[in-house]
């Protein structure tokens, strides 16, 4: 496993929830989580498919690590759990 948080893959059960795409930032997903009040994202690619779901406990744990940077979009986080 990388230095990154994983992304949980994505099931037809699993992607209820606020869905956006993968090319956000972190910080501007937590943004959104908190202005939201959820503690989860649904991930979606260019072509508005579900690729998976990222929680608020990953993204925080990352952005308080010493591997994160402010240029870190989601699909950065997605790419490094394979």
């Amino acid at each position: 496993m990388g230095a990154f948080a994983p992304v949980v893959p994505v099931g037809p059960a699993d992607a209820s929830g606020p869905r956006v795409w993968d090319d956000m930032t972190v910080e501007v997903a937590l943004s959104v989580m908190a202005g939201a009040g959820v503690e989860h994202l649904v991930l979606c690619d260019g072509d508005d498919r579900s690729t998976g779901v990222v929680t608020r406990a990953r993204l925080t744990a990352l952005r308080d690590s010493s591997a994160y940077t402010d240029r870190i979009r989601l699909r950065d986080v997605a790419a490094s759990s394979c």
